[in-house]
């Protein structure tokens, strides 16, 4: 790995990625292609919270938060940081100072693998985080990462400069460049929807919505009575 801070990452479209943030992530998600979730692991530290922004990516050590702050400098409007560490950690990276200082600076929110603490303070505040640990045990600032470098968090790859969706769903990341064809296929989605949730209010069935009873092929319909006898008895 290569130390350093990447003073000046393309970005994507701030306007868009904002368009973004109304569809959510289970939305988002479905009309890329079932793509770019980072998976159940990832987890709110609150309810309520959705948001979208522009990737601040930082890798450091396990058990050392220096790239977190040294971060902070690099950090734009409307900008969610996302941090991964060298291996795998649950200690404690991030707290209610760093949120503080990071929203000063118009940061949106956390997407982090490691360890989260200061968890109440934070919801409080209104800084929302996601992350795939809660722990108090704290870390040193010692050893050099990078920060906006491509990292891997969830199974995905998230270059700085693209997209972040989060809600109490988990978190999707859309590249930079697919930014504006990810808010068209969602609103498409979205419209589809609403006239499915039409017919299903009205009494249509899932199973002729979506013509899905050629798949129930094989399937025998039979009474209680009959299935009694052909599983040998019950009551």
């Amino acid at each position: 790995m290569l130390n350093v801070i990447v003073t000046d990452p393309p970005r994507a479209d701030l306007a868009a990625v904002d368009a973004l943030a109304p569809y959510g992530v289970a939305t988002v998600h479905e009309a890329i292609g079932r793509d770019g979730y980072l998976g159940p692991a990832i987890r709110p530290n609150q309810q309520g919270a959705r948001i979208a922004g522009v990737a601040l990516t930082v890798v450091c050590w396990p058990g050392d938060n220096l790239m977190i702050h040294a971060a902070v400098e690099q950090a734009r409007p409307g900008d969610i940081i996302v941090i991964t560490t060298t291996s795998p950690s649950s200690d404690g990276a991030f707290g209610e100072l760093l949120a503080t200082s990071l929203a000063a600076r118009g940061v949106r929110g956390l997407i982090m693998g490691a360890g989260l603490r200061d968890t109440r303070e934070l919801r409080e505040m209104g800084f929302p985080a996601w992350t795939a640990h809660v722990s108090a045990q704290g870390t040193v600032k010692e050893t050099p990462g990078a920060v906006n470098v491509p990292v891997t968090l969830g199974g995905q790859t998230i270059r700085p400069g693209d997209a972040i969706v989060a809600d109490d769903d988990g978190v999707c990341v859309v590249p930079r460049l697919d930014v504006a064809a990810a808010v068209t296929a969602s609103a498409a989605r979205i419209a589809k929807e609403d006239a499915n949730r039409k017919e299903l209010a009205g009494g249509a069935l899932g199973l002729d919505l979506y013509n899905l009873r050629p798949k129930l092929a094989g399937v025998a319909y039979i009474s209680y009575a009959e299935y009694a006898k052909r599983a040998g008895g019950g009551s």
